[in-house]
């Protein structure tokens, strides 16, 4: 099963945290994907398999990272270069979980910043997580310069412009391949990811890179 496969990968990467051998309080493991529900799927399946295994899972996902409405959709709601520029807060994932959760920080993050649905800030207070513990965060162009250094074990999902319309839809859908396109070209992701999937059906995935199998079950 290639959730196990996944969380076996970052438990072994943990168990160094606790003995004193690795940097940092928690290994940060990223699941890059162009629609928001894949990413969320595989994350949620590698954090199933990590409980399962009785580690310390810290769950993070990006819809709870975004940036207000005014920003985002600023240019429109079709407009992908502001997709690509103003999405998501990866400063804020950077400063409030993934530097603190990496080598020399506090051990404590947020588990989320900003109401997708309500469009404000959410209240949560800081968490301290314990040595060894385990970062799992979905969501979209993690590769890029902001927070790519800041993660451990990243798992990219490869996904045609077909299989995002079928999957989003109109306007949703046009913005976001413009703004996978700008990532593709200015980051180039799947050669840096841990683990490709292809992922044009997520109930037979494809495994591209990484020495996990194939399968989900």
């Amino acid at each position: 099963m290639l959730a196990g496969r996944l969380a076996d990968r970052a438990l072994g990467a943990a168990a160094a945290l606790r003995e004193g051998t690795g940097g940092g309080t928690a290994v940060r493991l990223g699941v890059d994907a162009a629609v928001p529900a894949d990413g969320e799927h595989v994350a949620d399946a590698v954090a199933a398999a990590l409980d399962a295994r009785g580690a310390a899972v810290l769950r993070v996902r990006a819809r709870d990272w975004l940036r207000p409405r005014s920003v985002r959709l600023a240019a429109g709601p079709r407009d992908a270069a502001t997709a690509w520029t103003s999405e998501v807060d990866h400063l804020g994932l950077l400063r409030e979980v993934l530097d603190p959760l990496g080598p020399g920080g506090a051990g404590t993050w947020l588990p989320a910043l900003w109401d997708e649905a309500a469009d404000r800030a959410v209240r949560a207070p800081r968490r301290t997580a314990p040595v060894g513990s385990v970062l799992v965060l979905d969501g979209p162009y993690l590769l890029r310069w902001e927070t790519a250094d800041a993660l451990d074990l990243v798992v990219h999902l490869l996904v045609s412009d077909a299989a995002v319309h079928r999957r989003l839809g109109g306007d949703a859908a046009v913005r976001r391949t413009g703004a996978w396109a700008i990532y593709r070209e200015e980051t180039d992701p799947a050669p840096r990811a841990d683990v490709v999937l292809r992922a044009e059906d997520l109930r037979r995935p494809a495994l591209v890179l990484g020495d996990a199998p194939s399968a989900w079950a």
